[in-house]
């Protein structure tokens, strides 16, 4: 008798250990780290017009790469370190969301200097909630909210790139913001914020 838990029903998923695992110990649980949030912000960034699995496997080259997502390291990236992204194979290769990902460390580290916390920042456009939804099929979960909208202008507005509503959603999904497990899941069972 199979003792599989039943999971939301992601193409590609089942049979993938890393992408069952990503889907049962990450993706859902809120994050309130500033430096992870930025992490898997700029992630995001570089899933664009991608599959996320693809962004999976590739995750710990993209973390060597990016001096393991440290903003402060990422800000003083210059133009031999962009060469350098360019040219490591272990990562998407795109000027452009090189470029957003640079310009968002020092984002981050200018809202930093100025004593505004980024993980506070995202969190106020759900008032420090995750918003629990009931999906019962994937057919019904939402390519992007209006929470989603609001966000991405917010974070647009500062110059973040890279950041639409569809990429912020899928963003707030994967950190918690929203609990998008299908209630058949055996994660869908709502997490409650356990530390600030």
């Amino acid at each position: 008798m199979s003792t599989e838990p039943t999971r939301c029903a992601w193409r590609g998923m089942q049979g993938d250990a890393l992408y069952e695992a990503y889907h049962d110990t990450e993706w859902g649980v809120p994050e309130y780290d500033s430096r992870a949030l930025w992490e898997k912000l700029v992630l995001d960034g570089f899933q664009a017009g991608l599959a996320w699995i693809t962004i999976l496997r590739k995750r710990d080259a993209f973390r060597a790469a990016f001096a393991d997502f440290d903003p402060e390291k990422v800000a003083r990236f210059d133009e031999t370190d962009r060469a350098r992204l360019m040219a490591d194979a272990g990562i998407v290769r795109s000027n452009a969301k090189i470029d957003a990902a640079i310009q968002s460390a020092r984002i981050y580290c200018d809202m930093r200097d100025k004593g505004e916390d980024f993980s506070q920042f995202l969190w106020s456009y759900t008032n420090g909630r995750v918003i629990q939804n009931r999906w019962t099929e994937i057919s019904q979960v939402p390519a992007q909210t209006n929470v989603a909208e609001a966000m991405s202008k917010g974070l647009k507005a500062k110059g973040f790139k890279f950041v639409g509503p569809v990429i912020v959603y899928a963003f707030m999904q994967a950190t918690g913001f929203v609990n998008d497990h299908l209630v058949t899941c055996h994660r869908h069972e709502p997490i409650r914020r356990m530390s600030a």
